[in-house]
């Protein structure tokens, strides 16, 4: 147990606190000060005034899990009785958000098949690395991986691991499992379902699971970007790092692509969201196609 335990009657057992109890009141002004700051000083994601309601909203799921009656109450569990070291990793799966499709920005997928993966394999490069720095639930891992084995089936190489990493391990248990509903696997065309997609038997179960060949060539890992470091092993020809930078200030924008940009091999490619910018910071890039660039 990380933290008190619901109070116990003694003669019916647990009490189930009342609704307004569960609730509480809302975070004050001073805890979600130190919330905001501890979030940002761990995950680099902001948390300014305006996200009050909705971190209010999702940390109160968290209090029915751990036996915690109030908002603030928690937030005394978190830095008045040193509950935060236990509670951390928690605490940012609350916070962090995971939207994620596959095939999403399918532009990116186009350039890998069209430009990148060629480009890579008549610079001689037999064996690719390739990490999905931020995802999720394991939408874009697959995908990629997807691309990557139609390449080999239609050029005969080259070999490649994908890494997967997040900050969250409530997503990577959903990720490693590689199962998804019929309805967010939409996206991927039939003949990839086919080739990568396994339906089951019964089709009223409405999920279906990604292949053993394809999971077996994606590696899933907890990751901090606001680590000063990565340890990820041998510098990676692909990156992909989208759709996170947006909750980033431009001060840890830069340090993190900065840190991404070292895990790069010269000439490889770093990709971030279409709705992100690298504009004005001083990187070792340059840009190749819509948010689409190179290591020089």
């Amino acid at each position: 147990m990380i933290a008190p335990a619901l109070k116990r009657s003694a003669t019916t057992g647990p009490e189930r606190p009342s609704m307004a109890s569960a609730l509480g009141d809302g975070l004050s002004a001073r805890n979600f000060d130190l919330l905001s700051r501890y979030i940002y000083d761990y995950s680099g994601i902001k948390m300014p005034v305006t996200k009050k309601t909705m971190l209010e909203g999702r940390l109160r799921r968290r209090l029915r899990f751990v036996g915690i009656d109030g908002l603030n109450e928690y937030c005394d569990y978190l830095f008045k009785d040193g509950g935060i070291e236990s509670e951390a990793i928690h605490l940012i799966d609350v916070v962090t958000t995971n939207k994620t499709d596959f095939f999403r920005e399918p532009t990116h997928f186009d350039h890998l098949t069209n430009k990148a993966l060629p480009d890579l394999v008549a610079k001689g490069h037999r064996r690719l690395r390739v990490w999905s720095s931020a995802c999720s639930i394991g939408a874009e891992p697959y995908t990629l991986a997807m691309v990557i084995e139609d390449f080999i089936q239609a050029n005969g190489g080259p070999d490649y691991a994908i890494l997967a990493t997040d900050l969250s391990t409530d997503v990577l248990r959903v990720a490693k499992r590689g199962i998804f509903s019929t309805a967010m696997i939409e996206p991927v065309d039939r003949e990839r379902r086919k080739r990568y997609v396994m339906e089951p038997r019964d089709p009223s179960r409405g999920e279906v699971r990604i292949h053993p060949r394809l999971r077996a060539k994606v590696g899933f890992a907890r990751l901090n970007l606001m680590d000063t470091s990565y340890g990820v092993g041998d510098p990676m020809q692909v990156i992909f790092c989208r759709n996170v930078l947006i909750y980033f200030d431009k001060k840890t924008q830069e340090k993190v692509l900065s840190r991404l940009c070292d895990k790069l091999v010269s000439g490889g490619y770093l990709y971030v969201g279409h709705s992100e910018t690298i504009t004005g910071f001083a990187l070792p890039v340059r840009q190749v196609a819509n948010t689409v660039f190179q290591k020089v």
